[in-house]
């Protein structure tokens, strides 16, 4: 793909290091390009990474992720997205890794990422941990992300209940991170809905955004302190760069105990295509097919007129056709048109003896064999600086103490 200036779509970004006067580990990049020279097409990547790992260098690895996906899209033809995206945050969680432990001052050292792909109008997007996704449309939020917390696993099973999970003290353990040994399980669930299932929510890859469409990305410093009706209302009342201001004010004036980021952008009316416009063919061209039209004229003329002279017979019987019902039709539920990707195979899965789960991994993880440090990416990185609260919660491999605290 072909760098450039100017996105197709306008938008807006803030980083904030929040209230807690420590590091930002959050970083962001947002990049535009065309597809190649001989396509046109336009191409928006939105990236957001909230760091891990406090004192064990979280921004590092939160720039990290960053860089390496943005640089591995930007080295890609944009063919078969969700593969890319797959591959883009696997190289990015094995940098990471690699790093860390070639570093005891980084050991344990991870990133969470919501990442958004947007060609022409139609929207791919992948997300590891607990960044947010949200869609914005006709006066509606939708979050389209999934969380990858202990607290969303609890709720799910039917563990907790949402006035349980508010104030749970393992609110912020992580189940899904970039820099464990084994590449995390990348979720391309798009929920539109919530009667969907995984299968039609993997299926909305590639849906095309509608004019007014707005999406919103962004770190649990925001959304811990800021809810989703809170964020249609903001965004539905001010212009992105407005909105973007009023929702890290709103933030910071709650406390604003974690870092504070976010991306948003708005699709506007425009249709795009990766298909090029006819070029303007020479007069001699013209001529030359005007007049093979006018000669098939001609031929089929003098067939017809042979046919007509031999009316008086009878055609020889042919078989008759067999009537074939139609397949049935699913009814459509989803509230954007679709264009199904190929889903990738899941990675392996997480090492239940890997420490994922917590806000701090613990270190002392092997390195496994193959691994290579990646060159360094070229990402536009936030200014500021702040982390998460000290501390975290215990690592839980699986919910177990549904409890809330006391």
């Amino acid at each position: 793909m072909i760098r450039v200036e100017k996105s197709h779509y306008p938008v807006a970004a803030r980083s904030h290091a929040g209230m807690s006067g420590k590091n930002n580990e959050d970083r962001f990049a947002v990049t535009a390009f065309t597809l190649g020279k001989e396509k046109s097409t336009p191409v928006l990547l939105a990236v957001l990474a909230d760091g891990i790992g406090g004192h064990r260098a979280g921004e590092v690895a939160a720039e990290i992720a960053v860089n390496r996906i943005t640089q591995t899209v930007a080295d890609s033809s944009g063919q078969n997205p969700v593969a890319l995206l797959e591959e883009a945050i696997h190289r990015a969680s094995q940098e990471i890794f690699v790093t860390a432990e070639g570093d005891s001052e980084r050991k344990g050292m991870g990133a969470t990422c919501a990442v958004a792909l947007v060609i022409g109008s139609q929207l791919y997007a992948a997300s590891v941990g607990d960044s947010r996704i949200y869609l914005l449309r006709e006066g509606r939020i939708q979050q389209i992300s999934n969380d990858h917390t202990w607290i969303q696993e609890a709720l799910d099973l039917g563990l907790l209940d949402p006035e349980q999970a508010v104030g749970h003290p393992n609110a912020h353990v992580i189940r899904r991170f970039l820099g464990a040994p084994h590449p995390p399980e990348v979720d391309f669930r798009l929920r539109l809905s919530g009667r969907e299932n995984d299968r039609q929510s993997l299926s909305n890859q590639g849906m095309h955004l509608q004019p007014g469409d707005q999406l919103v990305l962004c770190s649990d410093g925001l959304t811990d302190l800021v809810s989703n009706s809170e964020i249609l209302d903001i965004c539905s009342q001010h212009p992105l760069e407005a909105a973007a201001d009023a929702l890290v004010e709103l933030a910071n004036t709650r406390g604003g105990h974690d870092n504070i980021t976010l991306i948003t952008f708005q699709a506007n009316g425009q249709a795009y295509s990766e298909e090029q416009p006819a070029r303007k063919g020479s007069p001699v061209l013209g001529l030359t097919c005007l007049g093979l039209v006018l000669l098939a004229l001609m031929v089929a003329g003098a067939v017809w007129g042979w046919n007509a002279l031999r009316g008086s017979r009878q055609p020889t019987p042919t078989p008759g056709l067999i009537a074939t019902p139609e397949a049935s039709v699913q009814p459509e539920i989803f509230e954007s048109d679709v264009t199904p990707q190929p889903l990738p195979t899941n990675p392996a899965p997480l090492d239940e003896t890997t420490p994922p789960a917590g806000v701090t991994p613990e270190a002392g993880a092997t390195l496994p064999s193959g691994g290579e440090t990646l060159p360094s990416g070229g990402a536009t990185l936030p200014d500021g600086g702040a982390t998460l609260p000290g501390g975290g919660a215990t690592l839980t491999p699986w919910p177990t103490n549904t409890a809330p605290a006391p």
